[in-house]
């Protein structure tokens, strides 16, 4: 046994105490106003009710029939609704008191975004039911419809992703971004609550992928493993400058883009029913029905 005890405890009384005296610098992860921050467990909670709605059969440990359907249902709203309507208050509390807002937000703000987010979960939900469809029909190596909503982690991605959106679209600050990295951080797939992606949307695979914020993506598009459809590259300078502008590539209707590939820039589109092959680095666009093997600059 150790002897070294009361010593061991004193040694980490006085690196406690260094660490303390940390805070006391000028810097912006010091902050201490815990009570006006989200917080990631919370809103990772009201995601994980969210998502039985979306999928009641596939979570639900009951039989479920129309009879019960709507308490089940209830199970899960209620509890996301509470943790969502607090989260959301802190962060808007939060971005007001550090002048992040043109005007604050009225009373009962936090309360109606969380109703409109519910309100529209039927239309998520046609729109999830659509990208199942594509994973399903997309990927033969798939054996049911069932085993794609249990294990392919990009449903799971895009599910988060259609939730995280409907608040980006409500100007909520931080809860989108916290709900689509939780995802991330489970499935390896990093999908900005703020790109605009269309319907039938495929994710083979997924580890690797990356979907900027002003990513635009049409309907029937499939991607596959380590995908980037990212921003160039700008100096410290030029950041604030370029924060809201559009960044990231315009992917039209029925393209497919294999493993690796690299499509960079604000300016770039990839035209309708494109192919673009495994390991290609693209900053420009292509018309429609292009086939891009190789490099191409």
């Amino acid at each position: 046994m150790n002897g070294r005890g009361p010593q061991r405890h004193q040694d980490l009384e006085d690196v406690i105490d260094v660490i303390t005296e940390s805070y006391d610098q000028d810097a912006e992860i010091n902050n201490l106003d815990s009570a006006d921050l989200p917080t990631k467990r919370a809103v990772s909670a009201a995601f994980n009710h969210i998502m039985p709605v979306l999928y009641m059969g596939f979570y639900s440990t009951r039989a479920l029939n129309r009879t019960n359907l709507r308490y089940a249902l209830s199970e899960h709203l209620y509890p996301a609704q509470d943790i969502l309507v607090e989260q959301i208050c802190r962060s808007t509390r939060y971005q007001e008191r550090m002048g992040r807002v043109r005007e604050a937000r009225p009373e009962g703000w936090s309360e109606e975004v969380v109703l409109r987010l519910f309100e529209k979960l039927p239309e998520v939900r046609r729109r999830l039911a659509a990208d199942v469809r594509a994973a399903f029909d997309g990927d033969p190596a798939a054996s049911s419809i069932e085993e794609v909503v249990f294990s392919y982690p990009s449903i799971q991605a895009i599910s988060a992703y259609r939730v995280a959106h409907e608040l980006f679209l409500d100007d909520v600050p931080m809860i989108p971004r916290i709900i689509t990295e939780y995802a991330h951080s489970r499935t390896g797939i990093d999908i900005n609550p703020g790109a605009q992606i269309g319907e039938s949307f495929f994710i083979d695979h997924g580890t690797g992928v990356v979907i900027g914020a002003t990513a635009v993506i049409g309907n029937n598009v499939k991607l596959y493993q380590g995908v980037t459809l990212g921003a160039l590259s700008v100096s410290r300078g030029e950041v604030n400058g370029r924060r809201g502008s559009k960044r990231h590539p315009t992917i039209e209707d029925d393209v497919t883009i294999y493993a690796g590939a690299s499509i960079h820039g604000g300016e770039t589109v990839i035209g309708r029913g494109s192919v673009i092959g495994g390991n290609v680095w693209l900053t420009k666009s292509v018309p429609a029905g292009s086939k891009i093997f190789g490099r191409a600059k």
